[in-house]
This record gives structure tokens, C-alpha cells and sequence, in this order.
């Protein structure tokens, strides 16, 4: 599978970004779901929102709760990650990484780093005036 993140770059606290992520089309009946993860300068990778195979499912860490929201267009094999209201924490480099899921149209969104299996490199976000 393979991973295509963009849409990083330099804004201002209070702007925003909008992070694509293109990804292999399945060749089976199985779907992806995609999740975005972050790591900021000296820090862990954490987990930042992720979205289930059907789109059904989406989950958010508190600190993207309200500011951020994924989505995704399956006929561009492409989630977005629609970054509002960014602040100087957000700064990080942002990775998003696949999983197949299959199954129930209602199965949750991985969360956490180890449910995924495919990772892209990474896009950085830099927020500062």
C-alpha cells in the first residue's frame, strides 16, 4: 500500500490547512481506514484523528476535537484532515498511516499507532506568526 501525505506548510495562529492523504486503491472488497498521527519537535508520535473504512466512524484526540475534521472521497482514495483555528502546538510533522478493515460499515476507527499497518512520511506543519 502505498502513502501520499501533502497540504503541509507555514501559517499563522488562527489559520488553516487542509492535509490530504492518497492512498492505493483496495484491490479487494476490504477498505482502508485511515488515521492521522503528529510528531512535534522533541515529543512522542500521537495519535490526532482517524476515520473507519466506510466513513462511518471518526474519532478525534481532545486537542483536535472542535478545530479539526476528517473526512474522506474514496472515488480519489484520498482522506483530508481540515485543520481550523491552529495554534503553536499544532506545530508537528503530521503522518497518516492505513489498516483494512472490512466488515461492518459501523466498525470503529483505529486509535492507536500499533492497529496500523501502513504508514506514509510525513507533511510538515509549522504554525507561527
Amino acid at each position: 500500500v502505498q502513502l501520499q501525505a501533502s497540504g503541509g506548510g507555514l501559517v499563522q495562529p488562527g489559520g488553516s490547512l487542509r492535509l490530504s492523504c492518497l492512498h492505493s486503491k483496495s484491490t479487494t472488497s476490504a477498505g482502508y481506514a485511515v488515521g492521522w498521527f503528529r510528531r512535534a519537535p522533541g515529543k512522542e508520535r500521537e495519535f490526532v484523528s482517524s476515520i473507519n473504512w466506510k466513513g462511518y466512524s471518526t474519532r478525534y484526540a481532545d486537542s483536535a476535537k472542535g478545530r479539526f475534521t476528517i473526512s474522506r472521497d474514496d472515488a480519489k482514495n484520498t482522506v483530508y484532515l481540515q485543520m481550523n483555528s491552529l495554534e503553536p502546538e499544532d506545530t508537528a510533522d503530521y503522518y497518516c498511516a492505513v489498516v483494512r478493515q472490512s466488515g461492518s460499515w459501523r466498525v470503529i476507527a483505529p486509535t492507536t499507532e500499533a492497529e496500523y499497518r501502513y504508514w506514509g512520511q510525513g507533511t510538515l506543519v509549522t504554525v507561527s506568526s
